[in-house]
C-alpha cells in the first residue's frame, strides 16, 4: 500500500511534527516488500517517552539484525493528532515506512505502567484493529504484549493475542521461525497461537479459562487445550556479555526524556526490598562484563553524537566493577565534554567522590530513598538502610559542598503507624541539623531538603502482594500527618514537602492487582475520552469511577482487603523464578520486623539458583 505520510497541512497544525516523520539518525531502512515478517514495535506513550526506553532500543536492534524481519516503530499520537486521525479516518502508521500498522504481521506493545492501558486501546483503535482479540480478522496483526506489566497481564488479556513473559532476547527467534513455517503452510492464526503457546515464555490468553468463586475470588485458571502449559515460565538472559545490545541506538530529532547514551551495567538486584517488583522479577542479579561496557561506550558515543552517558541499573553501587568503570569513563570522556550520569548510587564516600568529579555541586542535588521514616518500618520493608548511614552520607555530602537533598518515601506501607509517618519529617529535620553543624563559612548556601512521598501499591510477585491498600481519603490523611509534622520541625523553612496523587495510586493498584473482569471498564474509559491517563493534564478520575460503576465493578475488592495466603492470584499461572513459599516467608518476616540479608551476604532460598548464574553462583553465599 502507498505510504501514509501526513500532509504538510496537518504537520503544520500539530505540536512537534517531528514525532511522526521518522528518518532519525541510525534508523534502519529495509524494503518492507522484501522481508518475511514486518514487526511494528509500539510504546503506548508520547514519542519523547518511548524513544527513551532502553528495551525497545535493544529489541529494535536485535530484530533488525535478521534479514527476514523488518522492525518498525509507532508511538501514541498526541491528542491533537489523535483528533485529526479520527476525524479524517487516517489509520495509524509506522515511522519507518509510513505504512499502516494494520498491514504488519505483528504489533508488539511494551507495557511499562498501568496508567498507559487506555493508550493501548488508542493504538489499536487508530490502527483500525478490533480492540478485543476475539473480534480480529485472520489478516490482522498478531498483537503481542511485553514488559513488566505482563507479570499480571489479566486486566488487558482480552486485548492481546499473546504475551511474552520475561526478557525478549530469548524466545523471539523461535516465535518468528514458527510464524514463517505456519505462514508457508497456510496454517490459521488460531493454530499458530496454539503452537506458539508451547514456546517458553509465551502466554496465549485465549487458551486459558478462568472460573470464580461466589465471593469473586479466582477458583481456577486452566488451559483449555491439551499441550498448553499450566505455568508460563519467564525468560531471562544469563550471559549479558554476548546478548544483543545496540551499538548504534536511535537518536531522536527532538529532545527525548533521556537524551543520552545508556550503558546497561547489570540486571536484577541483590537487595530484596519487599515492596519492589523489579527487584523480584528480574532475579537473579547478573552483571555485564566491564570490557564489553568499555567497548560499547566508545561505539555508542561515536555513533550517536550524544554528550552524556548514563549507567543503567536498579542499584548501580552494587555493580562489582563500578569504580573501574567510572574512572574509565572520567579518564576517557570527561575532557571531551561528555557528561557522566550515575543514577541509583548509594551515598557513600566513593559515590560522593565520583559525583564531585562529574557534577556541578552548586546546581545538583543528592537523592536518598529511605522509603520509610522510622527504622522499625525500614526493617519491615527490608530497606537495609539505617538512620546512622543516612545521616553519615548526608554529612559527607554537605562537607563536600552539596546543600540540596531529595528524600523519597512511601506512605501506606504494611504496619505503618502515625509515628512512622511523623518520622519522615523528623528524619528530614535531622538531616538539616547535620547541615547546620558545619561552620557557616564552610557552607554552600542555605540547606534545601525536598521530601516526596508516593503511596504504596502492593505489586504482584513481591512479599507484599498479600497486603491491602487504602482509599484516596486515607492516603491524603497520611500525607496531612507528614505535612503537619514538617511544620513542627525546627528547620521547617529548609524543608519542602510534595506528595503523589492519591486517586492515581488507587487506580494503579486496581490495574496492577486486577483480573480479566476489568477489560470492559477499560474500553468504557477509552470511549469516554480516556487517553494519556499517566499525564496529569489529561487524567480525569471521574471517567474511571463512572466506567467502573457502569460495568458493575467493585473496586474495593481489588484494593481494600488483605489477601489470605491460600487465595489464587490472577498472576499465579506465571513462574517468575521466585518461589511463592519464599514470598510467604518474607511476608511473615516483615510482620516480625526482621530483615533478610542481601544476596551477596547470604542466600535466602528465593529460587533464583535454578538459573545457574549471577550472584547465586559466585560462591559468596
Amino acid at each position: 500500500m502507498t505510504p501514509l505520510a501526513l500532509s504538510d497541512e496537518i504537520l503544520m497544525t500539530i505540536d512537534k511534527p517531528a514525532r511522526y516523520i521518522g528518518n532519525e539518525l541510525n534508523m534502519v531502512k529495509k524494503d518492507p516488500d522484501e522481508v518475511a515478517i514486518r514487526y511494528v514495535m509500539c510504546f503506548p506513550d508520547v514519542y519523547e517517552i518511548g524513544m527513551s526506553h532502553l528495551g525497545i532500543q535493544i529489541l529494535y536492534d536485535m530484530f533488525n539484525r535478521r534479514e527476514d524481519v523488518y522492525c518498525e516503530r509507532v508511538y501514541s499520537p498526541w491528542p491533537d493528532l489523535h483528533k485529526i486521525m479520527k476525524e479524517q479516518d487516517i489509520p495509524l502508521f509506522s515511522l519507518e515506512t509510513q505504512r499502516p500498522v494494520k498491514e504488519a504481521d505483528f504489533l508488539g506493545i511494551t507495557i511499562q505502567y498501568e496508567m498507559c492501558y487506555t493508550n493501548i486501546l488508542q493504538i489499536l483503535d487508530l490502527s483500525q484493529i478490533a480492540l478485543y482479540a476475539k473480534d480480529r480478522a485472520e489478516d490482522d496483526p498478531i498483537v503481542i504484549g511485553g514488559g513488566p506489566c505482563t507479570y499480571n497481564p489479566e486486566p488487558i488479556a482480552d486485548f492481546f493475542d499473546l504475551f511474552y513473559i520475561g526478557e525478549g532476547e530469548i524466545s523471539y527467534d523461535a516465535l518468528f521461525d514458527l510464524y514463517k513455517e505456519c505462514k508457508a503452510e497456510g496454517i490459521s492464526k488460531k493454530e499458530f497461537l496454539y503452537r506458539a503457546s508451547q514456546i517458553p515464555g509465551i502466554y496465549v490468553p485465549s487458551l486459558y479459562d478462568v472460573t470464580y468463586h461466589a465471593d469473586g475470588t479466582i477458583a481456577s485458571m486452566k488451559p483449555n487445550r491439551e499441550g498448553v502449559p499450566e505455568k508460563v515460565k519467564k525468560q531471562i538472559v544469563m550471559d549479558l556479555a554476548t546478548a544483543p545490545y545496540p551499538e548504534k541506538p536511535l537518536v531522536p530529532f527532538i529532545k527525548a526524556t533521556q537524551d543520552r547514551v545508556v550503558l546497561e551495567i547489570q540486571r536484577g538486584c541483590i537487595r530484596g526490598c519487599r515492596f519492589c517488583q523489579a527487584g523480584m522479577i528480574y532475579r537473579p542479579n547478573r552483571e555485564k562484563d566491564i570490557e564489553v561496557l568499555k567497548d560499547y561506550a566508545y561505539k555508542m558515543l561515536k555513533s550517536t553524537g550524544h554528550e552524556e552517558i548514563s549507567l543503567s541499573s536498579l542499584s548501580s553501587s552494587d555493580y562489582s566493577h563500578l569504580e573501574e568503570l567510572v574512572n574509565f569513563l572520567i579518564d576517557n570522556f570527561k575532557d571531551k565534554g561528555v557528561n557522566i550520569s550515575l543514577p541509583s548510587l548509594r551515598i557513600d564516600a566513593f559515590s560522593l567522590d565520583v559525583m564531585s568529579k562529574v557534577q556541578d555541586i552548586r546546581k545538583s542535588s543528592l537523592t536518598f530513598a529511605p522509603e520509610a521514616g522510622s527504622q522499625r518500618l525500614r526493617n519491615v520493608i527490608n530497606k537495609g538502610l539505617t538512620e546512622d548511614v543516612i545521616l553519615e552520607g548526608a554529612g559527607m555530602a554537605f562537607e563536600g559542598g552539596w546543600q540540596k537533598v531529595k528524600l523519597y518515601f512511601m506512605l501506606g506501607l504494611p504496619t505503618e503507624t502515625e509515628e512512622d509517618m511523623r518520622a519522615i519529617a523528623e528524619l528530614a529535620n535531622k538531616i538539616a541539623v547535620r547541615y547546620y553543624e558545619i561552620p557557616k563559612d564552610q557552607r554552600n548556601g542555605k540547606c534545601q531538603i525536598t521530601i516526596s512521598t508516593s503511596f504504596f501499591v502492593p505489586k504482584p510477585f513481591t512479599p507484599f502482594q498479600w497486603a491491602r491498600m487504602y482509599d484516596k481519603d486515607s492516603y491524603l490523611a497520611r500525607a496531612k500527618v507528614v505535612n503537619d509534622a514538617v511544620k513542627e520541625q525546627l528547620n521547617r523553612k529548609s524543608i519542602k514537602y510534595n506528595w503523589h496523587e492519591a486517586d492515581v495510586t488507587v487506580l494503579e493498584g486496581i490495574l496492577a492487582r486486577g483480573d480479566r473482569r476489568l477489560a470492559p471498564a477499560l474500553v468504557r474509559i477509552y470511549e469516554k475520552g480516556g487517553i494519556f491517563d499517566a499525564w496529569t493534564e489529561f487524567f480525569d478520575n471521574s471517567r474511571w469511577i463512572e466506567a467502573f460503576a457502569e460495568c458493575g465493578i467493585d473496586t474495593d475488592f481489588y484494593t481494600m482487603r488483605e489477601r489470605p495466603l491460600d487465595e489464587i492470584f490472577p498472576w499465579d499461572f506465571i513462574d517468575d523464578g521466585v518461589s511463592k513459599e519464599f514470598l510467604k516467608r518474607e511476608w511473615q518476616t516483615a510482620r516480625e520486623e526482621k530483615t533478610t540479608p542481601n544476596c551477596r551476604m547470604k542466600c535466602s532460598g528465593c529460587g533464583g539458583m535454578q538459573y545457574k548464574g549471577g550472584v547465586c553462583y559466585e560462591g559468596k553465599n
